[in-house]
């Protein structure tokens, strides 16, 4: 089980001038979710730092339009739609024997999120578009950290890990 709370390097731009959104505020937010979720053992045991030696820990996040999502998806991914969030989970996909820890820092990878589809989404649900943003961020860190929802039984886990993440903030 983990000991001790890495330092966190969380780095973002908006590129998206339509919403000029707090970068400092939702960099807070997702440190703290973060946090909350490698405090869990069932996700930190399950997560890709496990039986890693580090003690820093740093993702990136770009918040975009769906044009670029779109762009994104069709180039990396051979997807021909644009998407809310994409996350290139680049140490959890990496296999074990080939991840890379520089100098006691794992670079977990970038989350990708179209702020036009954060607005249209957060309508829909007639929530605010700061919590759909924090959701979707929930959702990105947990496929930094190596969770997938390929069943229906992952996609419940990680609904519920982000239903508690979000009351927890």
């Amino acid at each position: 089980m983990k000991t001790k709370t890495p330092e966190l390097h969380v780095f973002s731009e908006n590129i998206y001038p339509e919403w000029e959104i707090n970068e400092k505020k939702f960099i807070d937010i997702a440190k703290k979710i973060f946090n909350f979720y490698i405090s869990l053992e069932e996700v930190f045991e399950k997560s890709c730092l496990v039986c890693h030696d580090y003690n820093t820990v740093s993702f990136d996040f770009l918040y975009c339009d769906s044009v670029k999502t779109h762009e994104i998806n069709k180039e990396y991914r051979e997807k021909d739609y644009p998407a809310d969030i994409i996350t290139f989970a680049i140490f959890a996909d990496t296999p074990v024997e080939e991840r890379f820890v520089f100098d006691g820092e794992i670079n977990l990878g970038e989350i990708i999120i179209a702020l036009d589809k954060v607005i249209e989404e957060a309508e829909k649900k007639g929530k605010t578009k700061e919590d759909e943003l924090a959701f979707l961020i929930s959702h990105g860190i947990l496929h930094l950290l190596g969770f997938d929802h390929q069943t229906e039984e992952d996609y419940n886990f990680i609904i519920e890990l982000q239903d508690k993440a979000l009351k927890a903030l």
